[in-house]
């Protein structure tokens, strides 16, 4: 019987780099040996990335925190039944940028929804699938949201919905996200974006390194 697979999730606020880290860590991974599924929240899929585009296109300035909640887990339920399950059950590690915590956060707590309906959306959507480890990439929210405007504008990325909102809400976040590290401190570990790349992945090879021994 075939042992299940660890489920590492990368959260942050815009611009941590926690994508940058994943793809990292990923090929760490491999060159131990690891087979590795690496998928993104929203996403995941074919019909997942349908979701995103309507999620973080920037025209869809329109769409409503309750709809963008539920999209949010709608893409979620889709990724956890054909990728993330599957993949847990054949024994690889799936390392996903981004998951529950990241609705907790920017709809639970900036979109003023609360925990309680994120969390039971969650029930249905995942079934009990908590992470096995969540990295946490902290940064202020003023570096973050320059950092990603700035990747934004180069990449001429139209997927700018979320960093275009207020200050005050991206703050909100990243409070929150401090809040969910020190509430859940043995699965959340929290890691200081603010360092060189190469710092913050030494420091998430350390942090990871001990599930798979």
């Amino acid at each position: 019987m075939t042992a299940r697979g660890r489920f590492i999730t990368f959260e942050g606020p815009e611009g941590s780099g926690k994508s940058t880290q994943l793809r990292l860590l990923g090929e760490r991974l491999r060159s131990a040996g690891r087979d590795v599924l690496e998928t993104q929240e929203p996403g995941g899929t074919s019909i997942g990335i349908q979701i995103r585009h309507v999620l973080l296109d920037a025209k869809n300035r329109e769409l409503c925190p309750t709809a963008e909640l539920l999209l949010m887990f709608a893409s979620r339920a889709q990724n956890v039944d054909e990728s993330i399950l599957p993949a847990l059950s054949a024994g690889r590690t799936v390392l996903s940028d981004r998951f529950t915590d990241s609705t907790l956060v920017y709809q639970g707590v900036g979109r003023g929804l609360g925990a309680d309906v994120v969390y039971e959306l969650d029930r249905i959507a995942c079934r009990g699938l908590v992470p096995d480890l969540t990295l946490l990439i902290d940064i202020d929210a003023e570096t973050g949201l320059a950092r990603a405007r700035r990747r934004s504008v180069r990449t001429e990325d139209p997927e700018t919905r979320m960093e275009e909102q207020e200050l005050g809400f991206h703050r909100k976040v990243r409070d929150a996200y401090r809040q969910l590290a020190a509430d859940e401190h043995h699965r959340v570990r929290l890691i200081d974006g603010s360092q060189t790349r190469e710092a913050v992945a030494v420091e998430v090879w350390q942090t990871v390194a001990p599930l798979f021994r």
